[in-house]
């Protein structure tokens, strides 16, 4: 057990996949994954390991923002040595192309949050992929047809920003949507020497003010999770501590 995971040795797989809401990922245990048994309902952080062709995989809530995530992705990764951390999540697109239920692969993560800051004492950190996951993920998603950019996200620390114009300075150097998770994702796995991948679905667009439901964000974005359990099965099986 860790402060904030109640699973046992073992119980956590070396690759695992994380939603933010956890009732995604209970959907992901019930409908992708064989044989799913609940390691951890601490907090309502819904966590599950179970079997997908074979390749043994988890799915742990994670909550939102970059502090919650680092709790999550650091007690996974130290207590659990998990290797392979892919995040399943949605975004908010700032480019006039990308249309909700898109799929972006985060290359790189740009941030606004503080966190990184103290990190590194005030200077910047860029967090990036895992090149081979993105790789990957990128020839998988193509192969089969699915809609999907690759390119820079911007983690932020405000759902709801003061200014109607903050996403303007970002587009205009780039980056493809927003989302709040990342660049702490990309930071700790760096950090610790192992693999990372954000997969993002647009939910909803803020040039545009299109919106998918509550309900879409929590069971409507399959391509997104058959995408990385396609990347997760694609892998060789990662070693404890490599």
């Amino acid at each position: 057990m860790s402060v904030h995971l109640a699973a046992g040795p073992g119980d956590i797989a070396p690759i695992v996949l994380l939603p933010g809401d956890p009732l995604r990922a209970q959907f992901v245990a019930e409908r992708f994954l064989d044989g799913a048994v609940c390691h951890n309902r601490v907090r309502n952080a819904l966590g599950y390991t179970g079997h997908h062709h074979g390749r043994r995989i988890s799915v742990q809530a994670t909550g939102m923002g970059m502090p919650s995530f680092s709790i999550y992705a650091h007690e996974l990764i130290e207590s659990y040595a998990a290797r392979v951390l892919i995040r399943i999540g949605t975004c908010g697109a700032l480019q006039p192309e990308l249309a909700v239920r898109d799929i972006v692969l985060a290359m790189a993560a740009s941030t606004d949050s503080a966190m990184n800051h103290h990190r590194f004492a005030g200077m910047d950190f860029a967090p990036a992929a895992d090149f081979d996951l993105l790789r990957r993920a990128h020839e998988l998603a193509t192969g089969c047809g699915l809609a999907v950019r690759v390119g820079g996200v911007l983690t932020s620390d405000a759902f709801y920003p003061d200014r109607d114009d903050w996403w303007r300075i970002w587009a205009r150097h780039g980056v493809l949507a927003a989302e709040m998770e990342t660049a702490a994702l990309y930071t700790l796995a760096s950090r610790s020497g192992v693999r990372a991948l954000s997969i993002l679905t647009v939910s909803d667009h803020i040039v545009t003010g299109a919106q998918s439901s509550a309900e879409d964000r929590q069971t409507g974005f399959g391509a997104m999770v058959e995408l990385a359990l396609a990347l997760a099965a694609s892998l060789p099986e990662p070693q404890s501590g490599s």
